[in-house]
């Protein structure tokens, strides 16, 4: 039992998506994929967030002016400057995923402490969405 568990907030660590219908094959209750979800989505979100200002500092020795960025990638700009950490943080994490939406967020230097809060008030509600979606698709069998 711990093992499944473990398993679920493991796989909720990278993808939410692969661990809520992991947890509903390994016969658990909703509560207990939700909360392992939830720990592992939570998790995985603070990782991305302190690991990458030290990852981005690896990769990019030299960090660009803000005028190339705005020549390379025109659009990314403009839906940053339309939705803003808000939008980065909450429709990015529903969309892709907490990690994904910090790794962006850091690219565009972000507030990290705003977008951290907002991946997981998403993780949260991304969960209790697909854990809701999946107990309910269960019962209609």
């Amino acid at each position: 039992m711990f093992l499944k568990i473990l398993t679920v907030a493991g796989l909720a660590t990278f993808e939410i998506y692969a661990a809520i219908p992991a947890g509903f094959v390994f016969k658990l209750s909703p509560w207990t994929i939700f909360f392992a979800s939830v720990t592992g989505g939570l998790a995985g979100a603070f990782v991305a967030a302190f690991l990458g200002n030290k990852i981005r500092a690896f990769f990019h020795k030299k960090k660009p002016t803000k005028d190339a960025a705005e020549k390379k990638h025109p659009r990314m700009l403009a839906l940053w400057n339309k939705y803003g950490v808000v939008g980065l943080g909450f429709l990015g994490t529903m969309s892709v995923g907490a990690p994904v939406s910090l790794a962006v967020g850091i690219g565009l230097n972000a507030n990290i402490k705003t977008l951290l809060t907002w991946c997981c008030i998403g993780v949260i509600t991304r969960c209790i969405v697909f854990t809701l979606i999946g107990w309910y698709g269960l019962q209609l069998f």
